[in-house]
């Protein structure tokens, strides 16, 4: 059974990954290199301007080529998951929810993560939330 809400039937918009990460673990994201990540919920945010059921479908799955700096976080063994939401939005909205994310206590941990295209100065668009 599926812990995840049903994705939404757009085709295009932004979303929230909430991740629970089960113990630290040292994270290489491909290029942007390597991270300490401690235990606890990170808030992950991104967006698809195309496709976004396909991409939303992809994130849950553990088996996949990595592309993306969150597909390294999530075909780790330690990381779960727990919940995605969508928001109508365009790209920009992508950076919203960082922001957010940031407003409601998020530490950056990992710089660049999931950024490498952001021109807001976000820092990063993944961040832990605490245990």
């Amino acid at each position: 059974m599926d812990p995840l809400p049903p994705t939404p039937a757009a085709d295009a918009g932004v979303y929230r990954l909430t991740i629970r990460l089960r113990e630290p673990v040292r994270l290489r994201a491909g290029r942007l290199g390597s991270f300490d990540l401690p235990a606890g919920v990170y808030v992950y945010c991104g967006s698809a301007q195309r496709n976004l059921a396909a991409r939303l479908a992809r994130h849950r799955r553990k088996r996949k080529t990595r592309r993306w700096h969150v597909d390294y976080l999530l075909t780790r063994r330690e990381a779960r998951l727990e919940r995605i939401e969508t928001f109508a939005a365009d790209k920009a909205g992508e950076c919203a929810l960082a922001r957010q994310a940031r407003a409601d206590g998020g530490v950056i941990v990992a710089p660049g993560f999931g950024a490498s295209d952001c021109r807001n100065g976000c820092g990063a668009h993944l961040l832990w939330m605490g245990e």
